[in-house]
C-alpha cells in the first residue's frame, strides 16, 4: 500500500512540475522570484488546484487503459 502511495505521489509531483514549467517559463530562470511573487499574492494552493483535475483525468485514463488491457488478456 505504501508503494502505491509513493507511485501516485510521484505522478502527482511530476504533473505539478510539468504544469508549473509550462505555465511559468520564468520558473527555470528565477525560481526564487516566482516563489516570492507567489507568497506576496498569497496564492499558495493555486498550483494544487490546477494539478488535481489534470491528475484526476490522467488517473481515469490509466484506469480505462488498465481495464481494457485486462479485458483483452481475459479474451485470449
Amino acid at each position: 500500500m505504501i508503494k502505491k502511495i509513493k507511485i501516485e505521489l510521484i505522478y502527482f509531483i511530476a504533473i505539478l512540475l510539468i504544469l508549473a514549467i509550462i505555465q511559468h517559463s520564468d520558473l527555470l530562470h528565477s525560481p526564487l522570484g516566482r516563489v516570492s511573487l507567489m507568497s506576496e499574492k498569497g496564492n499558495y494552493f493555486h498550483p494544487f488546484l490546477w494539478t488535481f483535475p489534470i491528475y484526476a483525468v490522467v488517473g481515469l485514463l490509466r484506469l480505462l487503459v488498465n481495464y481494457l488491457l485486462r479485458l483483452k488478456n481475459r479474451a485470449d
